[in-house]
């Protein structure tokens, strides 16, 4: 395809007819922005994508966005960074028993890896209930698959939401009572 040429007063009345984004009263703006580009020209480059690449498939797209969706929600970064311990144990005060404690009970800001990840598992059930009942209400597929899909998606719904609190009362004893 042939580059096109545009004309100064042509390029000026579409930018004026579209309502560019770069519209401001600013001067300096504007001076910064039209100024390099009155004795700079970016060179013409053809850049052409190799013939051998193709486009992953859907799926692939939503395994991947369902991946990072569920590493952001587990708090993954903050597992790298802070470095906390997978769980934690706390002493028992009558038997003076050590048990393993996965949840960092009081403290919002913090929390032991296993507490992520389940948290952010029950995050990804959520949102894979809210897929599925989305698939539900779709009248091209058979009654029965519908009935399916809406009843495994408000299970799913409810079990991570009813998960959610109890992790939250767990965290936070006395909120929400």
């Amino acid at each position: 395809m042939a580059p096109r040429s545009d004309s100064a007063t042509g390029g000026a009345a579409a930018a004026q007819a579209h309502g560019s984004d770069f519209d401001s009263i600013d001067p300096l703006f504007h001076v910064l922005r039209v100024l390099p580009f009155s004795f700079l020209r970016p060179p013409r480059t053809r850049l052409r994508l190799p013939s051998n690449l193709a486009l992953p498939s859907p799926m692939t797209v939503f395994a991947l966005i369902l991946l990072t969706y569920f590493a952001v929600v587990s708090g993954l970064v903050y597992d790298v960074i802070v470095e906390p311990p997978g769980i934690g144990s706390v002493q028992d005060p009558a038997t003076g028993a050590v048990r393993p404690v996965v949840f960092l009970p009081g403290r919002v800001n913090g929390q032991y890896i296993i507490e992520g990840l389940s948290s952010g598992i029950m995050f990804v059930i959520g949102g894979i209930g809210i897929i599925l009942l989305d698939l539900a209400v779709d009248r091209n597929r058979p009654r029965s698959l519908r009935v399916s899909f809406g009843g495994s998606g408000v299970a799913a719904i409810v079990i991570a939401y009813a998960m959610a609190m109890l992790f939250l009362r767990i965290k936070i004893p006395g909120y929400l009572w």
